[in-house]
């Protein structure tokens, strides 16, 4: 293993109810909240109101209509808001993208140019307005990382940014926020937060704990995803998500390993061009990825995969059990109602290279655990075809 530094300060409220919380938390950061959401399902369930009768002694401001794939622009408007109302901490009510895009409001409030530089690099974050999260979609883990992705509709980039100035400060975990999400972002949600624990759990360093608790976390995920998704008010099904959601990105598994990703990198481009949900392209991608970089050098991790999380049983050929757990990876996808080609998302081979150029640059790719250029990357589309 790796030397590390395992530090994650934020307050984590979990369980039914545990908004009722927010006003002692929150109070020592101000009475100028900006509030930030999506659509307007937060609405239909009655969570607004809720949480404007608990903050009702704060002054509110809003930004809604925050995108699936949050863009810079929005960013921009939320950041404009802030230094024009002089806010003091912003609160997230939604899933990863509007988390997403509220930390980048609350870097983008102390820089006067376009938060675009902030997320490219061109511009460093010096400063940020304290960020607290009510989550309403197991998916991302942005409610206990420091991260964001951001897209930038005009140049058609999705790239991540990250500063420990992002970290929220407060999270309010409850699962029956979830309850009344689509089946199809359920299901998305799974396969991104699978996704997060198989980037960091296929590594080139040898860390017997974190693989063990990522093990764990994926069984977790296989067992409850497909309760949830029949019994959307299941409430066990969708704490034991919430929760994978947040461990899965909060850096527990990947201590001590390099923490370089494979499948994300591509999906971003597919994102950022095609405006597809990012969880469902990831499940897609990650099994063509697995079935490509199978070789000797990696068949004994696989191999360990399909037994300890798919429970494949053990056998001399291991390749044949290493194929096995790929072909459940991707048999569990498909039963929970994802995509698992490319034309199913209505998307042809047109721009496979310019993607694949980009997945490499962007994500350095040549430093995976299994090194990749554009070339790998383009096969890797045409797999999903």
């Amino acid at each position: 293993m790796k030397n590390f530094e395992f530090y994650v300060p934020s307050d984590i409220l979990f369980g039914r109810d545990q908004e009722k919380n927010l006003p002692e938390k929150l109070k020592s950061y101000g009475k100028k909240i900006l509030l930030t959401y999506g659509g307007g399902s937060i609405k239909r369930s009655g969570l607004y109101d809720k949480l404007l009768t608990l903050l009702k002694d704060f002054e509110i401001f809003e930004l809604s209509g925050i995108e699936p794939n949050p863009r810079v622009s929005t960013v921009n408007k939320g950041a404009d808001i802030c230094k024009k109302e002089g806010i003091d901490m912003i609160l997230a009510v939604g899933g990863g993208s509007t988390i997403d895009c509220s930390k980048a409001i609350a870097a983008g409030a102390y820089y006067d140019g376009d938060a675009w530089d902030l997320v490219t690099g061109k511009a460093p974050i010096e400063n940020a307005i304290p960020l607290a999260v009510v989550l309403t979609l197991a998916a991302t883990g942005s409610e206990m990382d420091c991260a964001a992705v951001i897209s930038n509709e005009a140049t058609e980039e999705k790239l991540l940014m990250g500063h420990p100035l992002l970290l929220p400060r407060v999270s309010v975990l409850n699962p029956e926020n979830t309850f009344s999400v689509p089946a199809y972002q359920t299901a998305s949600g799974a396969a991104d937060m699978m996704s997060h624990i198989l980037e960091s759990y296929f590594d080139q360093e040898e860390a017997f704990v974190p693989d063990a608790i990522s093990e764990g976390l994926l069984r977790a995920v296989i067992k409850y995803a497909p309760i949830a998704l029949k019994d959307p008010e299941n409430y066990e099904a969708r704490a034991q998500l919430m929760w994978t959601s947040s461990l899965a990105l909060n850096g527990l598994v990947t201590t001590g390993k390099n923490f370089m990703w494979s499948c994300h990198y591509i999906e971003h481009e597919l994102s950022a061009h095609y405006d597809i949900t990012h969880g469902a392209g990831l499940a897609m991608l990650t099994p063509k990825w697995m079935r490509y970089v199978l070789s000797d050098a990696t068949v004994d991790k696989f191999y360990t995969y399909a037994v300890n999380v798919w429970g494949v049983t053990p056998a001399e050929d291991k390749f044949a059990v290493a194929n096995a757990g790929i072909d459940a990876t991707e048999k569990f996808f498909k039963s929970i109602g994802l995509p698992m080609t490319l034309a199913e998302f209505n998307i042809d081979d047109s721009r496979f290279e310019e993607m694949a150029a980009k997945a490499v640059e962007v994500g350095y790719l040549k430093g995976a655990y299994v090194p990749l250029d554009e070339k790998d990357v383009a096969e890797i589309l045409r797999m999903c075809m």
